[in-house]
C-alpha cells in the first residue's frame, strides 16, 4: 500500500486540521448576515414609524414599552456573559420574532393596506430572523455547545397571545405592539452582530 493510500484510512487527521477554517468560515458568514440585517432592521423601523402617524415620530413622543409575550429585550449584563451563553439568548431571540413580526404584518394589512413596502419588509423579516437565528444554531452546534432556545410551539403561543391582547385593546396599542416588535428585532439582530462581531478573526474577511 502507498503512503498516499494509507492516508486515507485516517480521516480524523484532515477533519481536525479543517475544523477551524470550518468553523472561522462559518462565523464570518452569520457575521456578515447579521451586519447586513442590522441595516434592513433600521430600514423596517423608521418605515414602520412613518406608517401610523400621529404621534408616532413626533419629537418628543414616548410610547408606552409595552411588554411582548415571549420576548424582551437584552439584558443590561448580557455583554458580560460568555460567548456561548450571549449566542444562545441570540438564537432563542430570534427564533421567537418570526411569528411576533407576523403578527405586526396581520395588523397593519388591516391599518395600512396601502403599504405594501412595509408589508414586505415585514414578512422579509420574519423570513430574515428565521435564517440567522438557524445560522446562529449552527454556530453554536460548530462550536460543541447545545442550544436551549425556545422552541416554535411556545413562540407561536405567545405570538397568539399578543395578537389576542393588542386586538382586542384597540388600534393605539396594536400599533404600539408593532413599534415594540419592529424595535426588538433591531435591538436583537445588532446584539447578535456584535456578538458574532466579537468572535471574527483578525484579518481580511
Amino acid at each position: 500500500m502507498s503512503r498516499r493510500e494509507g492516508s486515507l484510512e485516517d480521516p480524523q487527521a484532515d477533519s481536525t486540521i479543517s475544523l477551524l477554517p470550518h468553523l472561522e468560515a462559518k462565523i464570518r458568514q452569520t457575521h456578515s448576515l447579521a451586519r447586513l440585517l442590522t441595516k434592513y432592521a433600521e430600514q423596517l423601523f423608521q418605515e414602520y414609524v412613518q406608517h401610523q402617524g400621529d404621534p408616532f415620530g413626533l419629537p418628543g413622543f414616548s410610547p408606552p414599552r409595552l411588554p411582548v409575550a415571549g420576548l424582551s429585550a437584552p439584558a443590561p449584563g448580557h455583554a458580560g456573559l460568555p460567548a456561548p451563553e450571549r449566542l444562545r439568548l441570540d438564537a432563542a431571540a430570534l427564533i421567537a420574532l418570526p411569528p411576533l413580526l407576523e403578527v405586526v404584518r396581520r395588523h397593519q394589512a388591516e391599518l395600512n393596506p396601502r403599504a405594501p413596502r412595509l408589508l414586505r419588509r415585514l414578512e422579509d423579516a420574519a423570513r430574515q430572523a428565521r435564517a440567522l437565528g438557524a445560522a446562529v444554531e449552527a454556530v453554536l452546534a460548530a462550536l460543541g455547545t447545545e442550544t436551549r432556545g425556545p422552541r416554535p410551539e411556545p413562540a407561536a403561543a405567545a405570538a397568539a397571545a399578543a395578537a389576542a391582547a393588542a386586538t382586542g385593546a384597540g388600534v393605539f396599542p396594536a400599533k404600539v405592539l408593532g413599534l415594540r416588535v419592529c424595535g426588538l428585532y433591531r435591538e436583537w439582530v445588532s446584539r447578535t452582530e456584535g456578538d458574532l462581531g466579537q468572535l471574527v478573526p483578525s484579518g481580511p474577511a
